[in-house]
């Protein structure tokens, strides 16, 4: 009986000492250091900008500096790739955009599972996606666009990178409705709207936030948009769906990942410290005025939706056999 006794005392102990470091961990967050949020494309594009929009309230709230550190490229899986290699004590997180729901179908040898290394932490928002054309362009309308991608040249079209949604949703809108669309792949929105602007491109497909400082400035026209009803931000603007298009639909979002293995306790508090710094009036209306939906809520409500677009873009890809450039 003292045996038995003896190896439950033994077990228990050892238990706790397994646990106790990731105890201490969550305890001591985030007094440690700064904590980093990877924006996984260049500055001047969305995940840059919605980065820093997060980071100056997150830091108040937490009472901890968060330094955005931008490690774009391919898609935004070098920036995955590293959150994912990072260490699990809630110091790393990442940004990302809706191309972390498509390049997991599209790009071969990924070196993390997309589903079960980066888990969410929260959904940031949803937005639109805008096809828009220079003030000077040919093109008045997206009926104009269609009368020229029916031609044998059809037309060019810039998106924030290969296998981005915007790449996509144009591959599928040309091979589904025969139409010729060239992809011009850019690393980001940043270098994107630096080109459209400048009328080097005769398209860009991005999302309304970072379409829209050019829409307002008179400098872009937008066509189209990719949502199921129009845009607050562009009433004027119809949706591919009313324009001959049924039923198509392909929103842009945004959310923060965390490696795998993160302790939850760290989890659960960058969920409800996000969540109040996404209902500040200021960081709200900052989003808003960018066409960002603000979702926020559960990190599960966040997996659900994020698995649900890797789903739907996986097949697109494959039932299109889409391919990266």
């Amino acid at each position: 009986m003292k045996r038995q006794t003896l190896r439950t005392l033994l077990a228990i102990t050892f238990a706790f000492c397994l646990t106790m470091p990731l105890s201490a961990i969550a305890q001591a967050w985030p007094a440690k250091q700064p904590i980093k949020l990877i924006a996984v494309f260049p500055p001047g594009g969305s995940v840059d900008q919605v980065a820093r929009l997060l980071a100056q309230p997150l830091s108040q709230l937490l009472g901890q500096s968060v330094i955005v550190e931008n490690k774009g490229g391919a898609s935004g899986t070098i920036g995955a790739a590293a959150v994912a290699a990072a260490p699990a004590d809630g110091y790393t997180f990442a940004v990302v955009f809706d191309t972390h729901g498509v390049n997991a179908s599209l790009i071969p040898n990924l070196p993390f599972d997309a589903k079960k290394d980066l888990p969410p932490v929260i959904l940031i928002g949803t937005a639109p996606m805008v096809l828009a054309t220079p003030a000077a362009s040919e093109f008045k309308s997206f009926a104009d666009v269609v009368a020229a991608a029916k031609k044998k040249e059809g037309v060019s079209f810039g998106s924030i990178g290969s296998g981005s949604l915007g790449h996509l949703a144009m591959a599928l809108l040309g091979k589904n409705s025969s139409l010729t669309f060239q992809h011009i792949p850019y690393r980001g929105g940043g270098p994107l709207m630096n080109d459209a602007v400048a009328g080097h491109v005769p398209l860009s497909m991005a999302s309304v936030f970072v379409t829209k400082p050019h829409i307002d400035s008179k400098r872009l026209r937008p066509l189209v948009v990719t949502s199921s009803k129009r845009s607050p931000d562009l009433p004027d603007v119809p949706t591919l769906a009313e324009s001959g298009f049924a039923g198509f639909e392909a929103p842009a979002w945004w959310a923060v990942l965390a490696p795998a293995k993160t302790p939850p306790d760290i989890l659960k508090r960058m969920n409800e410290e996000i969540n109040k710094a996404l209902q500040q009036a200021d960081l709200a209306k900052r989003l808003d005025a960018q066409g960002i939906h603000v979702v926020g809520g559960s990190a599960e409500s966040a997996r659900v939706f994020i698995d649900n677009q890797m789903d739907i873009w996986s097949k697109v890809v494959k039932d299109n056999n889409i391919k990266a450039d």
